[in-house]
């Protein structure tokens, strides 16, 4: 069973799924709570322009990516702002105007560097290098050290920003810090998990946990325990079942959904 381990990919593909585990799920509580559930699935799309510009200016796709999400995050948080009863406008816009120059840039485009959008598209964890991986470990590490010193301001914030305003905090800083933060990590997710599934990746695990947690603390826990689980049992299956890492790993997540939906409604009933 553990000869999964003897091969390089693997074990990258493994360390990789960690790293996502710990920062994923955190990012993840806190986009449902603040209903932004759909600003990772945005900035996926939005992802997928720095990769045509990567290829356009013959760049390395992850930096011009970086690039391009922490602008569309900064860009994002103004939309929120003009459009504050209406959250969906925002998202529509950036989603469809990152799709649509990916692929007008991508299809007007000479290069011959080999990359394509499907790459990005659908990922593959099992191809993660060793540099991609040093960056998803930065970044957990980042949110981590983020989360322990910014862990009141942020629930504050997140509950209740009129009284984050009252209390003093920089909210429109915190927000537009916040949403960076999110975009950097939807980058550094895309060549593992793909623009398609980065969001479900995020969001499912942040689901399942506030289910099953009955103090946020307990949420922000279950949440990363959940998707270590997942990742890692969704790379077995794809291995030993020769399917594609992302949708194993996702479907794992919608059938722990399904199961902890179920038995908190039989457990009620």
């Amino acid at each position: 069973m553990f000869d999964v381990f003897s091969y390089g990919f693997m074990q990258h593909a493994f360390l990789a799924a960690t790293a996502i585990s710990l920062f994923a799920p955190l990012l993840g509580v806190f986009l449902v709570l603040r209903r932004q559930s759909l600003l990772s699935d945005t900035l996926s799309h939005v992802s997928l322009a720095g990769v045509a510009f990567g290829v356009l200016f013959s760049l390395n796709p992850t930096w011009t990516t970086l690039v391009v999400v922490v602008l569309a995050s900064v860009f994002m948080e103004y939309l929120r702002k003009v459009y504050k009863n209406y959250m969906e406008v925002s998202t529509a816009i950036l989603m469809s105007a990152g799709l649509a120059l990916a692929l007008f840039i991508m299809n007007s485009s000479t290069s011959t560097s080999g990359v394509t959008l499907d790459q990005y598209l659908f990922g593959s964890i099992l191809a993660i290098t060793d540099l991609q991986v040093i960056m998803l470990f930065s970044i957990a590490f980042l949110v981590l050290i983020g989360f322990v010193f910014f862990m009141r301001p942020l629930y504050v914030m997140t509950f209740d920003e009129d009284t984050a305003l009252v209390d003093g905090l920089p909210v429109r800083a915190m927000s537009t810090l916040f949403n960076i933060v999110t975009g950097l990590a939807v980058a550094l997710m895309i060549p593992a998990c793909g623009a398609l599934l980065v969001s479900a990746i995020m969001i499912l695990p942040a689901s399942i946990a506030m289910l099953l947690g009955k103090s946020f603390k307990k949420v922000l826990i279950f949440s990363v325990l959940i998707g270590f689980v997942g990742m890692n049992v969704g790379l077995f299956i794809s291995y030993y079942f020769n399917v594609p890492a992302s949708s194993a790993i996702v479907l794992i997540f919608v059938g722990f959904f399904l199961l902890t939906s179920i038995g908190k409604r039989l457990t009620r009933g």
